[in-house]
């Protein structure tokens, strides 16, 4: 299989780093949370997970050059007042490699300081050449906070195209969350919790629950035809999506049921798997979408039978470096639902823009 050695990397990397964030998260203080310039929470989780995957990628794929985008740097580490929260970071990537005995061929106990070249590996711009993995180290951060959906994200990138992508979900159950009784195929009988989806180009895209050796199942996106027998998956913070624009979108549709809000990539997994049929994210005006975002869950999508677009139904873009440019969000569907999708997007837009007669 094309990318195995990548594949088998990113899947250890990727579910080290989720147990790292369910031990935090069982036991969250407060004083793990710091506030980064833009107000957002980070936690020890953030960097412990960042971390985690940088040391880990470069261990097992030594002899490739290493470039790694992902969304934290050492910054607020390196400042006065920093050193417990650096400290206990520390203490949590060596314990966590250690209950994998990845700490031998290292031969020590890694430094703080290892700990901050380790996360500022992550520090690359991307772009349209050559290899470069692309990590969200805890996509969903405010769901962490609150105990509920996040994931670890993980894709590579080869001359701009996405190639492979790993999504840890340990919060999202095995069984199907949402919508479409027609897709119950892939879905768990128990209320066990913890996915691992990944897909490399070509190959499909198959899932697997992140704490056992359990065989992996592949899975497609939902077959619904029919848009009002479809549900809808959309961002759990209205900060995050325009809810009014996707409701208008979804009466257009004539979608019955609910939006089914959560947070960060675990969306695209559950899609992935048929638990709803349509994803739709809608940033504020002046957003910038970040590839971190959206690179794992595309082509967990794409392989599993899904499109995914902008709001004009071009393909993303993620050879730009850090950045999406979009024509204005992110649309989601199979390819029965997709023409229609569209159709409803560009309607309920020019709804918005058109001037009030008021």
């Amino acid at each position: 299989m094309a990318y195995e050695k990548e594949l088998d990397a990113a899947k250890k990397a990727a579910s080290l780093a989720a147990r790292l964030c369910q031990k935090v998260q069982k036991a969250l203080l407060q004083s793990d949370v710091q506030s980064k310039s833009d107000k957002s929470p980070v936690t020890v989780a953030d960097y412990g997970s960042q971390a985690v995957v940088s040391l880990l990628l470069q261990r097992e794929l030594s002899s490739v050059l290493f470039s790694l985008v992902a969304e934290e740097d050492s910054a607020d580490l390196r400042k006065d007042g920093s050193q417990d929260i650096l400290e206990r970071i520390t203490k949590l990537v060596n314990d966590t490699l250690a209950t994998e005995d990845l700490l031998k061929p290292i031969d020590s106990t890694l430094s703080t300081d290892d700990i901050l070249r380790a996360i500022d590996c992550g520090t690359s711009e991307g772009g349209p050449n050559g290899r470069h993995w692309v990590l969200d180290p805890i996509d969903g951060t405010k769901g962490f906070l609150r105990g509920d959906q996040y994931a670890v994200a993980l894709g590579l990138l080869e001359e701009g195209k996405v190639v492979l992508g790993v999504l840890a979900c340990p919060n999202l159950p095995l069984a199907s969350i949402a919508g479409d009784k027609k897709n119950k195929k892939n879905s768990s009988s128990s209320d066990e919790k913890g996915c691992l989806f990944y897909a490399t180009i070509g190959s499909g895209t198959y899932m697997q629950p992140l704490d056992s050796k359990s065989e992996p199942v592949k899975v497609h996106v939902s077959s619904v035809e029919n848009p009002a027998d479809a549900s809808f998956f959309e961002s759990f913070e209205g900060a995050h999506s325009l809810h009014d624009l996707s409701s208008s979108i979804a009466n257009k549709l004539g979608v019955k049921a609910p939006p089914v809000r959560i947070d960060s990539q675990a969306k695209y997994g559950a899609l992935s798997r048929g638990d709803g049929a349509i994803y739709l994210r809608f940033p504020h005006k002046g957003y910038r979408e970040k590839i971190w975002d959206h690179v794992a869950g595309a082509i967990v999508v794409t392989e599993a039978g899904g499109i995914v677009t902008d709001a004009g139904g071009k393909a993303l873009d993620f050879s730009k470096g850090k950045y999406l440019d979009l024509d204005t969000g992110i649309i989601v569907a199979n390819e029965k639902i997709m023409p229609l999708l569209l159709k409803a997007v560009r309607d309920s837009i020019a709804e918005q823009e058109k001037p009030s007669s008021l």
